[in-house]
C-alpha cells in the first residue's frame, strides 16, 4: 500500500481563493492509473486555496466560541466537500474510483492531534478496489470544541492503522532544502537527522503548520513505513518515479 498527500500548494494557488489545478489532479490520478488496482492507494489531499483562507478568516483553530465560528465551521467544511468532489471528479476521468470520506465524520481530535478514528469505512473500501480519499478537514475536538485536523495528521494517524509501504508527499518544490529559498536540495535524510534540520519557507496561507509540521510528521512516520518521499507533483513522472523508488526529492528512511 501507498498512501499519496496531494498538498493543497498543488492542487491549487494558494494565494488565489478557490483556485483548482484539475489539469495537475488529472495528471496525478493518471501516474497513480499505471499502478492501480495492483498496488493498493490511500489519497490524502490538503485545503489549498479551498479550506485555509476560510479557516482562517473564522478563526476555527481558537474552537468553538459564538455563533460566528459555527458558522464558519460549517463553510470551511463545505468548501472541502467541494474540492474533494473536484479531485475525485479528476480521478474517474482516469478510470480510478477514489471515494471521499469525510475526515469531519470518522476523525475526532483533541487540539488537533486525532484520539479517535473510525477507520471501518477506509478498510472497506480498501477491500473492494476502491482508493480512499481523505482531506484535510474541520473536527470536532474534545478540548477546544472545534478544530481542524490536517492531511498530515491524518496520514501519520492511516499510516500507525495500516502499515503502507511508502507516504509520498506531493508539493510544489522539488523536496527539502537546507534552507529555502536559495538552498540546496537534500536527497535523503534518516529520521532521527530531522531534529537538526532548520528549513523555513512556504508560500500563500497555511493553517496546519507547512513544512515545518511536515517535517515532524516524517520524523513519526518512518517508525511506521519504509520511505517518506518530498517531491514535486508540479512536474510530470515525480510521482511515478517515487512509487516506482528511483524518485527526485527528498526520501526520508528510518
Amino acid at each position: 500500500m501507498i498512501i499519496v498527500k496531494i498538498g493543497g500548494s498543488v492542487l491549487s494557488d494558494k494565494k488565489k481563493k478557490f483556485h483548482f489545478r484539475g489539469d495537475v489532479v488529472k495528471r496525478i490520478a493518471f501516474e497513480i492509473s499505471r499502478f492501480f488496482p495492483e498496488e493498493r492507494f490511500i489519497v490524502v489531499h490538503g485545503g489549498g486555496s479551498f479550506g485555509h483562507p476560510l479557516a482562517k478568516k473564522f478563526g476555527i483553530r481558537e474552537g468553538l466560541r459564538d455563533y460566528s465560528s459555527r458558522h464558519g465551521f460549517v463553510v470551511t467544511h463545505l468548501a472541502m466537500l467541494d474540492l474533494a468532489s473536484r479531485v475525485s471528479k479528476c480521478f474517474l476521468e482516469n478510470s480510478l474510483p477514489a471515494f471521499p470520506i469525510s475526515s469531519s465524520s470518522i476523525f475526532v481530535t483533541e487540539e488537533g492531534r486525532i484520539i479517535e478514528g473510525y477507520l471501518g469505512t477506509v478498510e472497506d473500501a480498501l477491500e473492494k478496489e476502491f482508493i480512499p480519499l481523505l482531506f484535510g478537514d474541520v473536527s470536532f475536538d474534545k478540548k477546544k470544541g472545534i478544530e481542524i485536523v490536517s492531511g498530515d495528521e491524518i496520514i501519520l494517524y492511516l499510516s500507525k492503522e495500516f502499515k503502507p509501504e511508502k507516504v509520498i508527499f506531493l508539493m510544489d518544490v522539488d523536496g527539502i532544502y537546507d534552507k529555502f529559498p536559495g538552498g540546496e536540495l537534500i536527497r535523503e535524510i534518516k529520521g532521527n537527522d530531522i531534529r537538526t534540520l532548520a528549513v523555513e519557507g512556504s508560500a500563500g496561507v497555511d493553517v496546519t503548520g507547512g513544512i515545518k509540521k511536515k517535517l515532524e510528521v516524517a520524523m513519526e512516520l518512518v517508525k511506521h513505513v519504509e520511505e517518506v518521499w518530498f517531491v514535486n507533483g508540479l512536474v510530470k513522472d515525480r510521482l511515478s518515479m517515487a512509487i516506482v523508488g528511483n524518485g527526485i526529492g527528498t526520501v526520508v528512511l528510518p
